[in-house]
């Protein structure tokens, strides 16, 4: 592999040696050496996972490492999952979740920061709302208090097509995030 694709590499994931050292025990290059050993480049990503696991690292920070892995090596690019690409967004908004509820379930209201039309194909109260994109395309949003006054919303648009797509949206959800913060606190 080229030198200059593993220095592009160097923070898997968004994930400095660092945390991963700390995390797991092995920093990336550590990682590297062991799951290559392994035959890792021509493994799924399930069975990379299990690789991983074996060396006594489970759960989120399994997944991370697999991804991490996958992005050294050039098998996984930013934004890529299993079933497609996908980015997520998030803002702090100063209103109470309620309102920031209604700002994205109602049609009227949220024509004013999201003109695209958009399926709800389910909603919880407060909580989340899933959506489909009239591409097919599926957006998830998730909301939490942060106190008084003050909420989080959180999404993920699932099922791009590839890293142009996911780049495109990534910029175009800023966007339509920034926009909504406006629109609630002015």
């Amino acid at each position: 592999m080229a030198a200059s694709k593993e220095r592009k590499a160097e923070h898997p994931a968004g994930t400095s040696d660092e945390a991963v050292r700390r995390a797991t025990g092995r920093d990336w290059s550590a990682w590297g050496r062991i799951l290559d050993k392994a035959g890792c480049r021509t493994m799924s990503h399930k069975e990379i996972v299990a690789v991983v696991g074996e060396q006594g690292t489970e759960g989120w920070w399994g997944q991370m490492v697999t991804v991490g892995y996958e992005r050294m090596r050039g098998l996984r690019e930013k934004h890529q999952t299993t079933a497609g690409y996908q980015i997520s967004g998030s803002r702090v908004i100063q209103v109470p979740l309620s309102r920031l509820f209604q700002a994205i379930a109602d049609p009227k209201l949220r024509k004013k920061w999201l003109a695209e039309p958009i399926e709800i194909r389910k909603a919880t109260r407060n909580k989340s709302l899933r959506m489909a994109w009239a591409d097919g395309t599926a957006v998830d949003v998730n909301l939490y208090s942060k106190g008084t006054g003050k909420s989080l919303v959180a999404l993920q648009h699932a099922k791009l097509r590839d890293a142009k797509a996911a780049a495109k949206m990534k910029a175009f959800w800023a966007g339509r995030l920034d926009r909504l913060r406006a629109l609630l606190e002015d």
